[in-house]
C-alpha cells in the first residue's frame, strides 16, 4: 500500500480507499450508462453482431473519462483524478488537448 501512495503522491490510507471507491463508482457507471447512449444512437446488437462491443467499448471511453474527474470532484479528489486524466490521457498519445 505505500508503494502505491508514494506512486500516487498521496499522503493516507483514507485518500486511498476514496480513490478506489471512486474508481469503483466511475467504472461501473461508465458502464450502465453506456446502454442509453447505445439506444439513443440506434446502436443494437443486432444491427452491429460482433461489432457491438467494441463501440460500445468505445462510448464508455468519454464516458468515463468525463465521470472520473466528476466523481472525483464530489469525493474530494479533484485535483488526484485531473493529473491522472493528463497522464493517461498523454500516455494514449492525447497530450495535444492539455497545453503545458
Amino acid at each position: 500500500m505505500n508503494r502505491l501512495k508514494k506512486r500516487w503522491g498521496i499522503t493516507s490510507n483514507l485518500q486511498a480507499v476514496i480513490i478506489f471507491i471512486v474508481f469503483a463508482i466511475t467504472g461501473s457507471a461508465s458502464a450502465w450508462l453506456s446502454k442509453p447512449f447505445c439506444v439513443w444512437l440506434g446502436i443494437t446488437k443486432e444491427d452491429f453482431g460482433g461489432w457491438f462491443t467494441l463501440i460500445r467499448l468505445i462510448i464508455i471511453f468519454p464516458i468515463y473519462q468525463v465521470l472520473l474527474v466528476a466523481i472525483g470532484t464530489i469525493f474530494g479528489q479533484f485535483k488526484f483524478f485531473w493529473n491522472f486524466e493528463k497522464k493517461m490521457l498523454k500516455n494514449m498519445g492525447l497530450g495535444f488537448l492539455f497545453k503545458e
